[in-house]
């Protein structure tokens, strides 16, 4: 690696990309090649620049940070992933740490916090903001039972489950105590970040995980 720390950041917020680009723009050790607006372009970004550091949300249309995270880290072992994100509970930190990030942050961490963590793992080191470092800990002693699909959210795999049930969406909306058409909305981002085609693939993928074995009463 050379002394420049060569840095992706992949955020779907504009306004993210940009406080990142000007921070790191400021600095003469970082170096910004990339920028990505989903999962998918964080992959491809990745594979074309080769970076040091990819910052990565986990929360994002398309392929979620969870699974680029996995990809990249899979297939370019010499780039860290240290995530950035407004999430932290523990099946997200957990689902990071398995997909191979090497550090996890908070987005209201400060310039100076963000630049040595970059440093940190650039040059191999794990690192943990405050708030997220406690959890980690935790987590280390009791690892939680695997989440399926952790790249979804409590509330969307809820409905993933009643979906492999067989149940329809007025059905699961009334289950949930939910408008129809915000079951819809979730269906819909379900299938995006699982990447499926429809709701017979969307139940097979999920029974196949164990969801949806209780039958619908």
């Amino acid at each position: 690696m050379t002394d420049t720390i060569k840095v992706v950041v992949a955020d779907d917020h504009p306004l993210i990309r940009a406080g990142v680009r000007a921070l790191l723009l400021s600095l003469d050790d970082l170096d910004l090649v990339g920028e990505a607006a989903d999962g998918d372009e964080a992959i491809r970004i990745a594979r074309a620049t080769r970076p040091d550091v990819v910052l990565m949300d986990l929360h994002m249309p398309g392929t979620d940070g969870v699974t680029a995270t996995r990809s990249i880290t899979a297939e370019l072992p010499d780039t860290a992933v240290l995530v950035v994100t407004m999430v932290e509970d523990d099946a997200s930190v957990f689902a990071a740490m398995c997909a191979g990030a090497r550090g996890y942050l908070l987005k209201g961490a400060d310039q100076d916090e963000l630049r040595r963590a970059i440093t940190a793992v650039a040059h191999g080191e794990a690192i943990f903001g405050s708030r997220v470092a406690a959890r980690v800990l935790a987590l280390l002693a009791h690892p939680p039972r695997e989440v399926p699909f952790p790249q979804l959210t409590d509330r969307e795999r809820q409905v993933l489950d009643e979906l492999a049930r067989g149940r329809n969406n007025a059905s699961i909306a009334r289950v949930l105590n939910v408008s129809t058409r915000t079951v819809a909305n979730h269906v819909s981002t379900i299938f995006a970040k699982l990447q499926l085609a429809d709701r017979a693939e969307a139940i097979v993928r999920a029974r196949e995980a164990g969801l949806g074995h209780r039958q619908p009463t």
